[in-house]
């Protein structure tokens, strides 16, 4: 089965209110990702996003607080409230994160990493069908970056994320910045890890910066994205093109000329039209 893409194939930018304007002047995009926390499924949508939506551009969810590979289950109003969004948007589907953000009533204020073991695919399989039973569009997954392994892992991280997949029907969020920066800092091979993913269920792919520090790298969102990166989106792309590839920006954004040839850096990479 195809995958539901975010509208027309092509390349899109994480919308944020302070590069609104930026986002609105792209005459050929198609598609953007907004973080589901920060919309009112009831109320009005943020005028800058609500014209994007009007103009026929396709506005895809992103959650960051459902915590789906925590031990408790999945707070229903947090469901509802990204199902509310969805249907708000008129999206063709959303996506969260396979990782954990709270746990015994406490808020981690982070994505944290889940172990890879058979009980942690079983507690995320678990909330991810109670989240899919309330969607009215399909659900993407998106594997995180991290510093450490647990100790007791009992799968690599190809056979983790398939489990997940498999058992759910769900889709993949490959973030092909969070695969370099695994690999610098946990070690392995990302082109090997792609070679083992199930690439044809990639519903959209992320792409950010990132920059070394204290002896890590770190996908801060808030960098240029590093020709490593680069390398690694042509090297996806070489063995099977996402339908769409999402530029993350969150912050220290640089001048416009500077994003546009991001944006451009991307589109070349990947062999999709520019935006710009």
């Amino acid at each position: 089965m195809t995958p539901p893409s975010p509208g027309p194939y092509g390349i899109g930018i994480g919308w944020r209110p302070e590069i609104a304007g930026f986002v609105a002047g792209l005459p050929g995009l198609r598609f953007v990702e907004v973080v589901a926390e920060a919309l009112a499924p009831a109320g009005p949508l943020p005028h800058g996003l609500a014209e994007l939506r009007e103009g026929g551009i396709t506005v895809v969810p992103h959650g960051v607080r459902l915590s789906l590979g925590g031990a408790e289950p999945v707070d229903p109003a947090r469901v509802a409230h990204l199902a509310g969004v969805a249907a708000a948007v008129n999206a063709p589907l959303v996506s969260e994160h396979i990782a954990f953000v709270r746990a015994g009533g406490l808020e981690a204020g982070h994505l944290l990493p889940l172990p890879r073991s058979r009980e942690a695919v079983a507690a995320m399989v678990a909330n991810v069908r109670r989240t899919q039973a309330e969607l009215p569009v399909p659900l993407a997954l998106e594997p995180i970056a991290a510093l450490f392994d647990w100790p007791d892992d009992e799968l690599d991280e190809a056979a983790f994320l398939t489990e997940i997949l498999d058992a759910t029907g769900a889709l993949l969020l490959l973030d092909v910045a969070n695969l370099h920066a695994n690999a610098r800092n946990r070690g392995g091979d990302p082109r090997a890890l792609l070679d083992r993913l199930p690439l044809d269920r990639i519903a959209y792919a992320h792409v950010a910066g990132g920059a070394e520090q204290g002896g890590f790298y770190h996908d801060t969102h808030t960098d240029p994205i590093p020709a490593a990166v680069l390398d690694l989106v042509r090297e996806l792309c070489a063995r099977r093109r996402p339908p769409a590839l999402l530029l993350e920006r969150d912050g220290h954004y640089p001048p416009a000329a500077e994003l546009r040839g991001e944006l451009d850096a991307l589109a070349a990479a990947s062999g999709f039209p520019a935006v710009t």
